[in-house]
């Protein structure tokens, strides 16, 4: 059978205030040409489907039609809920997903039969996918625990109970002849983030190791991660990334989607097909003078501003490259901290002068910025 692994579409994205709904238009267009043209017999969407658990009716309306678009190419097509989603609203979707004939698992149910779903390939091989949506910790485990236990006793618990759920999902992959799989949304230890992420989903408590997952498996497919990888451990298990770099941060990532051929008998064959419709990412760094001479790279730009910060500065560096969406000072400029010539005491100083130090301490000379200060300080005291 074929497989079309995709995930982390993060639907509704907006970017320092500009809209990415065209983009994802173009980069869901794209991926549904590859099912097209593969011709896929299942299509997995690990999560995250949505940027927002509470997307917009335009951003509702692209999701799904994507996901009909990917039926309508004759896959099955199997969704979960990643942690950016709402995972009540993908369940109360599932009336149309079924009338659809898609799969929709939104949140973790208390029948576990819910999440694990067979079906066959027209050319008769037969797969089951245990399917589990994003678990936050406060569901994986009791409060009773995350009150008492030390956090690294916390953290090892919902590793556990991640464990538990997923062996007693893949307790039925004992029949020779079936193709299994997984799909979940999590974050594996040693896995690379992609630059994006929410790292409160990510790090700490939310990563567990690659044991969780059964060794009989054929391909786990995950998402939650942006950055296309694979990850070592008991099975094939790999992350196919976001089809579109969702921030700066992602701008090297290759946006993908993976493809699998395997069957009951023999090991998985992966390969990456490239999904190359978003407008890039760049980052550019230099004075005003070396940005005014610069050609502006296709995309959306970060820009580094090597100045001394002051007033006016963003309009200026806007008005050379319009499309500029975050402007910073240059890390390399901004003097680490205490590193000021004083250290300003409270004792005995004015909100001017304390206003004035810390001016002083972040390199900022512009007389302007501290006699705004100076005006709204009146304003409000009088």
């Amino acid at each position: 059978m074929k497989i079309l692994h995709t995930s982390d579409w993060h639907v509704g994205k907006v970017l320092k205030g500009q809209s990415r709904a065209e983009e994802h238009k173009q980069v869901l267009a794209q991926v549904i040409e590859i099912a097209q043209r593969e011709r896929p017999d299942l299509v997995i969407v690990a999560g995250d489907l949505y940027d927002t658990a509470a997307p917009t009716p335009e951003a509702t309306r692209l999701v799904t039609r994507a996901l009909t678009a990917l039926r309508r190419t004759g896959a099955d097509v199997v969704a979960i809920g990643g942690n950016h989603d709402n995972g009540a609203a993908l369940d109360a979707l599932r009336p149309w997903a079924e009338a659809a004939g898609i799969t929709l698992r939104g949140s973790v149910r208390e029948n576990p039969d819910e999440h694990v779903i067979d079906g066959a390939t027209a050319g008769g091989e037969r797969w089951r996918v245990a399917a589990l949506p994003f678990l936050s910790q406060r569901y994986a485990v009791r409060a009773v625990e995350m009150y008492t236990l030390t956090p690294a006793e916390a953290n090892q618990t919902y590793a556990d109970h991640l464990g538990r759920v997923l062996e007693r999902l893949a307790e039925g992959f004992t029949e020779p002849d079936r193709v299994h799989l997984v799909t979940a949304h999590l974050t594996v230890v040693g896995a690379s983030t992609g630059g994006g992420e929410r790292d409160a989903h990510t790090v700490l408590g939310y990563a567990v190791p690659a044991t969780v997952f059964p060794g009989n498996a054929h391909y786990v497919a995950l998402g939650h991660l942006h950055r296309s990888q694979r990850v070592i451990g008991p099975c094939p298990i790999r992350y196919s990334g976001s089809p579109l770099a969702v921030d700066f941060g992602e701008q090297e990532n290759v946006s993908s989607v993976t493809v699998v051929e395997v069957t009951a008998t023999t090991a998985a064959r992966i390969r990456e097909v490239p999904v190359p419709g978003a407008v890039p990412l760049r980052t550019v760094r230099g004075t005003l003078a070396q940005l005014a001479e610069i050609e502006p790279p296709e995309g959306w730009l970060r820009v580094y501003v090597r100045e001394q910060p002051r007033a006016g500065l963003r309009e200026e560096v806007q008005e050379l490259l319009p499309r500029a969406l975050e402007i910073r000072i240059d890390p390399e400029l901004v003097p680490a901290p205490g590193s000021g010539t004083r250290t300003a005491q409270r004792a005995g100083r004015s909100p001017g002068e304390l206003f004035g130090d810390y001016l002083d301490s972040r390199g900022h000379a512009d007389e302007g910025v501290r006699e705004l200060f100076d005006e709204l300080l009146e304003e409000v005291e009088h």
